[in-house]
């Protein structure tokens, strides 16, 4: 074991004793709590998953606001996200989701302040928590957690990829396996179990296309292309949330002339980034996410119920 592993989880488990025993007291908003989390640093589908149960919360006629910390932003404090903002602005994934769901969708480092911001200026609405997991200053009402295949047998952070152990899924109301995740690896008794898959959706893909994105598993995209027929002449990966250059441009289309591709595809996230930089790329396909939640109907009717049980019993 990584002897900075070894200390990063004696925090981490410090931090959770003290919340779990009541030492630490986590805030409460007034409307209902939702969160969306994961174990692992980035790769999920996190928010994949908050894009599906966003959708079926409107299918459903429930409104809602997303609350989020806005990851990578460059500005602070508590904002309501432009969906024609800037992701310097406000974080690539919450200006993602501010698109595809046209709610409000409010970033702050402090959620519970996001949250009563949010309260304030569109009412107490039901909140999805984005990433909500580990920030346990605030109360929620239904707990979410994603796990993978590779969680199973992967080390607590900076030696691996965790941000909590695995125990730490009692704290969950439903467990989300994603990726192929197989119940066997997790310990998941008395909890709910949900699975989901995960798949694109290409189209328009130019023949032989350069393959470019900054996510955090970049080869699964990979994968899921191949899969779909769509065979890559170049390949160039980013960090997670990469904000383009003009010099990362330039770079993109002289691979694009070596390898004589016939043109780009990438992810949604990485055109949130590339920002006024897309159309320099043509041609190019922005290929997006599909998340498939099996018994749909029945997970969000237990959402719904827990809320109620929750409220009529606090």
């Amino acid at each position: 074991m990584n002897p900075l592993s070894v200390i990063y989880g004696g925090v981490v488990g410090t931090r959770n004793a003290l919340y779990d025993r009541g030492l630490w007291r986590a805030r409460r908003l007034q409307g209902a709590v939702v969160s969306v989390g994961n174990l692992s640093a980035g790769g999920s589908g996190k928010t994949p998953f908050v894009l599906l149960m966003g959708e079926l919360l409107k299918a459903r006629g429930v409104k809602f606001d997303v609350l989020s910390r806005g990851y990578g932003r460059r500005s602070r404090g508590v904002l309501v996200v432009d969906p024609a903002g800037l992701p310097q602005e406000f974080g690539d994934e919450p200006l993602l989701i501010a698109r595809k769901l046209q709610v409000p969708v409010i970033v702050g480092e402090d959620r519970y302040d996001a949250g009563c911001f949010a309260e304030s200026k569109f009412g107490a609405q039901l909140h999805l928590l984005d990433d909500g997991f580990q920030h346990r200053a605030l109360a929620r009402d239904f707990d979410i957690v994603l796990v993978t295949p590779q969680d199973a047998t992967d080390r607590l952070l900076p030696g691996g990829r965790l941000r909590e152990p695995l125990s730490s899924l009692r704290r969950a109301d439903a467990i989300v396996l994603a990726s192929g995740a197989s119940a066997e690896s997790f310990p998941l008794e008395g909890k709910l179990v949900w699975r989901v898959r995960r798949g694109i959706v290409p189209q328009n893909v130019p023949p032989r296309p350069v393959v470019f994105c900054g996510i955090a598993r970049p080869q699964n995209f990979v994968l899921q292309l191949r899969a779909a027929n769509i065979e890559p002449a170049a390949e160039a990966f980013y960090r997670d949330h990469h904000a383009y250059s003009e010099k990362d441009v330039r770079e993109l289309i002289e691979l694009k002339q070596r390898s004589e591709a016939g043109g780009f595809v990438t992810t949604e996230k990485d055109a949130v980034n590339l920002g006024a930089y897309l159309s320099a790329l043509e041609p190019l396909s922005v290929v997006p996410v599909k998340m498939e939640l099996s018994d749909a109907a029945n997970a969000v009717d237990t959402i719904l119920r827990k809320i109620e049980e929750r409220k009529h019993g606090a």
